[in-house]
C-alpha cells in the first residue's frame, strides 16, 4: 500500500515540469481549462513554441557542427587532407633522416633506368618515364598516408598504358618513318598517355568524392598477388623483341602474349648478335646482385644499386665500341633537359579513352592500397583508404599535365625503400632530387644506353613476382575456395536470400540461366558467364549460407521430384549436386520436404571448401570441363 500511495503522489499545481514531463509519474490530476490554457497554452499561441523549438533544434545542431568549421575543426582537416601537417611536427630527426635520405637515394637512383624502361612498355619516348618518376613522387609525398609506400612507374600499368596507346595510336604498317614523322608519332602517343592519366586521376577522385576507400577491404592478398603475378609473364613476353634486337610491332587485343611469343619465334634467325650478347651480359650482372641484395639485406647497410652500374657499363662501352653504327644496336638517345610546358591532354579524347582509364584506375587502387595496408599492419600504424584515392588520383591528374603515363605505388622500389631504412614519405623527397638532377645536368650521359639493357631491367625487376607463383602450393594447403577460383569442372552456386513461396520463381530463374536447364540441356546459355559454355557442368555445389529462412515451397523446389526440382533435373543432367552450410532450420525445412530421398548424407557439407575438395578429389576434376560460376 505504501508503493501504491507514493505512486499516486502528484507535484502541485505549480511545478510545469511535471504537468510538462508526466513520465515519471504514473498518475496526474485533472486540469481544468483555465489550467490547461495556463499551461500549456491556445492553438494560436502553440504556433510561436512550435516555430521557436524548431529554431532551437537547428541552433543545437549548428552548434554540434559548429566545433567541426571552427578553427581547431578546420585544423584537423587540413591535417587530414595533407598528412604532412601531422607527422612532420612528430619527426625524429636524428634517428629518422639518415636512413630516409640513404633509403631516398637508392631508390631514386633505380627510378632513372627503371622509369626509362617502363616508358618503352608504355611507348612513348624513354625522358617521359623520368617525368613520371618525379612529379607523382612528389604529389604523393605531400598526400599520400602510406609511409613506406613508393610511387612512379609500375610495369603492370605500363603495359597496360601501352596496349591503349598502340591502339589509340597505331604506327604505319610501312613502319620507315623520318625523323620528323617519328617525332610527330611519339607525340601523339605521348598526349593518349597523358589523357590515360588524366583520365583515371579524375576517376580515382570522383571515387574519394564518393568516400570508395573501404572498397580495399574486399582486396585480399592472394588475388593481388595473381594479377602481378600474371603482368610479370606479359611483361616479360613484350620485352622479349627489345631482348634479341628485334623490331617487331606490339601485338596488341585478345591473346596478344601468344602472338608476340609467336612472332619473337619466327624471327629470331634475324635477332642482332650484338644485342644478345649485351642482354645476357645485363641479366648475368642483375640477377646475382640482386640475389646478393635479397640474401644479405640485413649485412648490407645499403643495396648494391646493380641496376646504375650496369646503365653506366653498357652507356661506356657503346660509346667506346660505337655499337649504335657498328651494329645497329638501339640507343636511348637524346634526353631533353629541364621540364616540359603545363600541356592541357586532349579532353576530346575522353570518351574514347574511358574504358581504358577505368580498368587503370582500379589496378591503381587496387595495387597501391593493398601494398600500402601490407606496411602499414608490418610498423603498426594506420592508412586512409579514401586519403590514398585522394593521393594518387591527384598524383595522375597533375603529372598528366606534364605528360606523364600512369603511375601507382611500385613493388620493386618499395621493398628496397624498406630494405634501406626509410621510415616515412620524407624519402621521396630525396628520390625526387635524385631524378632531377637527372633531368636538369645529368641526362646527356644516358645519350648511348642501349635499349636491351632496359629490356633487362624491366625483366629483373619483376623477380619479386614470379617468385610469388611459388605460393601456390601453400595457398591450396592454406584455402582450397582461394586456390579454386576460376578452376575447371565445378560451379559454385550462392542464392543470398531467404528461399520461400516469394523468391521461389528467381531461383529457379537463376539455376536455368546458369546451368542450362531450362530446355534439358548441359550446357549453359547465353544468360550465364562466357566461360561457363564449353562442356556441361559436373558438379553442382550449392552454397546455403546465404539462405536464412526455406518455406516449404522454396524447399520444393530443391528437393521436389517434379521435373522442376533442382536434385532431379541435376540427377537426370548427370550433374553432381553437393550442399553447404545449411543452417539447422534450413536443413530440417529441406529434409522435411524429402531432400534425403534425393541426396545423401554423404551430399551435405559444413563448409564450401570441404565440397570444392570433395569434388576434386572423389570426382577427379582436373581437365578443363568448364569454370566455375559464381551468381
Amino acid at each position: 500500500m505504501s508503493g501504491l500511495l507514493g505512486a499516486r503522489t502528484c507535484s502541485s499545481p505549480g511545478e510545469a515540469s511535471d504537468l510538462k514531463f508526466p513520465l515519471g509519474a504514473k498518475f496526474r490530476e485533472p486540469l481544468t481549462q483555465a489550467r490547461f490554457q495556463q499551461l500549456f497554452g491556445g492553438a494560436e499561441q502553440a504556433q510561436e513554441p512550435l516555430a521557436e523549438s524548431r529554431w532551437s533544434g537547428l541552433c543545437r545542431r549548428w552548434r554540434r557542427r559548429a566545433p567541426a568549421c571552427s578553427g581547431p575543426g578546420a585544423w584537423r582537416l587540413l591535417q587530414a587532407r595533407l598528412p604532412p601537417l601531422r607527422w612532420l611536427p612528430e619527426y625524429r630527426w636524428r634517428a629518422w633522416l639518415l636512413g630516409d635520405a640513404v633509403a631516398g637515394v637508392t631508390v631514386g637512383i633505380v627510378h632513372v633506368p627503371q622509369g626509362m624502361a617502363f616508358a618503352l612498355l608504355t611507348s612513348v619516348p624513354p625522358v617521359f618515364g623520368l617525368y613520371t618518376s618525379f612529379f607523382p613522387i612528389l604529389i604523393y609525398t605531400l598526400l599520400g598516408t602510406g609511409r613506406h609506400l613508393s610511387t612512379g612507374t609500375f610495369a603492370v600499368l605500363s603495359l597496360m598504358t601501352g596496349s591503349a596507346v598502340e591502339r589509340l595510336v597505331p604506327e604505319p604498317l610501312g613502319g620507315n618513318l623520318s625523323a620528323i614523322e617519328r617525332e610527330q608519332l611519339d607525340a601523339q602517343r605521348v598526349g593518349a598517355a597523358a589523357a590515360l592519366a588524366f583520365g583515371s586521376g579524375a576517376l580515382m577522385l570522383g571515387m574519394f568524392a564518393l568516400q570508395l576507400g573501404v572498397l580495399s577491404t574486399l582486396l585480399s592478398e592472394p588475388v593481388v598477388k595473381a594479377l602481378t603475378s600474371g603482368a610479370a609473364l606479359h611483361v616479360l613476353v613484350s620485352q622479349l623483341p627489345s631482348l634479341v634486337g628485334l623490331r617487331l610491332p606490339r601485338q596488341i587485343g585478345c591473346f596478344a602474349l601468344f602472338k608476340t611469343l609467336a612472332a619473337v619465334l619466327t624471327a629470331l634467325p634475324q635477332s642482332s648478335p650484338a644485342e644478345l650478347t649485351i642482354s645476357a651480359l645485363s641479366l648475368a650482372l642483375l640477377v646475382p646482385v640482386k640475389e646478393l641484395n635479397v640474401r644479405f639485406r640485413d649485412r648490407l647497410p645499403t643495396p648494391i644499386p646493380g641496376e646504375i652500374v650496369m646503365v653506366l657499363l653498357a652507356s661506356a662501352l657503346c660509346f667506346a665500341s660505337s655499337l649504335d653504327t657498328r651494329y645497329d644496336v638501339q640507343i636511348v638517345g637524346l634526353l631533353p633537359g629541364g621540364f616540359p610546358q603545363p600541356l592541357l591532354p586532349n579532353l576530346s579524347e575522353l570518351p574514347r579513352i574511358l574504358g581504358d582509364s577505368l580498368p587503370i584506375a582500379l589496378v591503381t587502387f587496387a595495387v597501391s592500397a593493398s601494398l600500402a595496408s601490407i606496411y602499414a599492419d608490418k610498423y603498426s600504424y594506420t592508412i586512409d583508404a579514401n586519403q590514398e584515392l585522394l593521393a594518387h588520383g591527384a598524383s595522375n591528374l597533375i603529372s598528366s599535365l606534364f605528360s606523364c603515363f600512369p603511375n601507382s605505388a611500385t613493388l620493386a622500389t618499395t621493398s628496397l625503400l624498406v630494405d634501406a631504412g626509410g621510415n616515412t614519405q620524407l624519402a621521396g623527397l630525396f628520390s625526387c632530387i635524385v631524378v632531377l638532377s637527372v633531368l636538369l645536368w645529368l641526362g646527356p650521359f644516358f645519350y648511348y644506353l642501349p635499349k636491351a639493357v632496359l629490356a633487362c631491367i624491366n625483366i629483373s625487376s619483376m623477380r619479386q613476382m614470379f617468385f610469388q607463383m611459388q605460393e601456390l602450393p601453400q595457398l591450396w594447403r592454406i584455402s582450397h575456395m582461394d586456390f579454386l577460383l576460376q578452376v575447371p569442372g565445378l560451379c559454385i552456386l550462392s542464392y543470398p536470400a531467404p528461399l520461400y513461396f516469394g523468391t521461389r520463381g528467381q531461383f529457379r530463374h537463376n539455376l536455368e540461366g546458369h546451368l542450362g536447364l531450362g530446355r534439358g540441356k548441359e550446357t549453359s546459355k547465353t544468360g550465364g558467364p562466357p566461360d561457363a559454355v564449353a562442356v556441361p557442368v559436373r558438379v553442382v555445389v550449392l552454397d546455403c549460407s546465404g539462405v536464412t529462412f526455406a518455406d516449404a515451397a522454396g524447399a520444393r523446389e530443391v528437393v521436389q521430384v517434379r521435373k522442376r526440382g533442382l536434385a532431379s533435373r541435376c540427377q537426370d543432367a548427370g550433374i553432381h549436386l553437393l550442399l553447404a552450410q545449411c543452417n539447422a532450420s534450413v536443413l530440417r525445412t529441406l529434409t522435411q520436404a524429402g531432400l534425403l530421398d534425393r541426396v545423401t548424407p554423404e551430399q551435405l557439407f559444413v563448409s564450401v571448401q570441404d565440397a570444392a575438395a570433395h569434388a576434386l578429389e572423389r570426382l577427379e576434376l582436373t581437365g578443363p570441363k568448364t569454370c566455375t560460376v559464381w551468381l
